[in-house]
């Protein structure tokens, strides 16, 4: 296992130094490629390039001389004109430390358009490496579709689906209208829930509706769609969906993930919420938000982040590459691994 990933990582850096020729940090792939020769690697470079480690993860403590993993201690790099550099091996291992994900209970709330089915590959990825993980079809959607279903009965459709099995200390995930949805049953169940995670996902503020986080535009297209529907559902159209909500996916996956499009209720959309008491919580909060999304024009007014995320107060963000669906269709590893990024303490 050290041996092939060893081989792996030289012949990243080796493929890394004939492609980029960019600099990380205080050093540049070309010194990575000298100290590579020497047996040593660049241990940023490495753990990015070869085991998918992002920077912000790591902490070098100066006092104890340990390169930290998600506030772990990892390993005890040399230090060369301020660059840490490790074995290969040292490397190997401290990746496969921080790769044992500690057991969390997830539970993961959809968004609009779209029905549980979305995190059936998240799901089993994250009960791949160990968690217990849930996704509840909620009130009106999927098998359970209903035109006129309301906000609250959509939350007491989740509440009663993580009472009946007895879910505690739990990190409920909401995406993107299922944002709402969570601040909700957070009012009603907060001794259960260990972490609320937002993932690109709508954070009403008291006496707002989601629809209210849109821009005037949207709101006066969505108000004609729901008037042409004959029966208060908002039909997502393909080339909307496209840009906004699959817009890095290739065309024939753009075109499966909107097969499951079902003209969305548009009630739980505009309802105004009563938010108080979810505004009165003290409970740990996560933004996961993904930088290629636009389902919410990008920016300070409207974007995800930092107009949706600057509701929460204090609370942690985690980035990550992908739009508003493709990545939990294509990438759900790299999914699951962000929400744990969002959930652990």
């Amino acid at each position: 296992m050290k041996t092939s990933k060893k081989k792996l990582a030289g012949a990243a850096l080796a493929a890394a130094v004939l492609f980029a020729g960019a600099p990380w940090g205080n050093a540049s792939l070309a010194q990575a490629a000298a100290s590579s020769s020497a047996s040593t690697l660049p241990v940023k470079t490495t753990l990015y390039t070869v085991y998918q480690i992002s920077p912000d993860r790591l902490y070098y403590d100066a006092a104890t001389g340990y390169l930290q993993i998600d506030g772990q201690n990892a390993l005890k790099p040399a230090i060369k004109n301020g660059v840490s550099y490790a074995t290969s091996g040292a490397i190997a291992d401290a990746a496969a430390k921080a790769a044992k994900q500690l057991p969390m209970t997830f539970v993961l709330v959809h968004g609009s358009w779209t029905d549980a089915s979305f995190w059936s590959k998240t799901v089993a990825e994250l009960k791949r490496k160990g968690h217990a993980a849930y996704a509840p079809e909620y009130a009106g959607h999927g098998s359970l579709y209903k035109p006129d279903v309301t906000h609250e009965q959509i939350v007491q459709s989740v509440v009663d689906y993580i009472t009946s099995k007895n879910l505690k200390d739990i990190v409920l995930v909401g995406h993107s209208f299922g944002g709402s949805v969570i601040q909700k049953v957070a009012e009603r169940i907060p001794d259960r829930i260990h972490r609320l995670v937002f993932f690109d996902a709508f954070v009403p503020l008291d006496g707002q509706s989601v629809a209210d986080q849109f821009p005037a535009e949207l709101q006066d297209a969505f108000a004609q769609l729901i008037q042409a529907s004959g029966n208060n559902t908002i039909p997502m159209p393909y080339p909307l969906f496209r840009d906004g909500f699959v817009n890095t996916a290739s065309d024939g996956l753009a075109k499966q993930i909107y097969q499951s499009a079902k003209p969305e209720p548009a009630a739980p959309l505009l309802e105004k919420l009563d938010l108080k008491k979810f505004y009165a919580l003290n409970l740990p909060k996560s933004y996961l938000y993904f930088t290629s999304d636009t389902a919410a024009p990008q920016g300070d007014k409207y974007g995800f982040n930092p107009a949706q995320s600057g509701h929460l107060g204090q609370f942690r963000l985690i980035t990550g590459n992908g739009d508003h669906m493709t990545t939990a269709y294509a990438q759900p590893a790299y999914l699951a691994n962000k929400l744990y990024e969002a959930a652990r303490d």
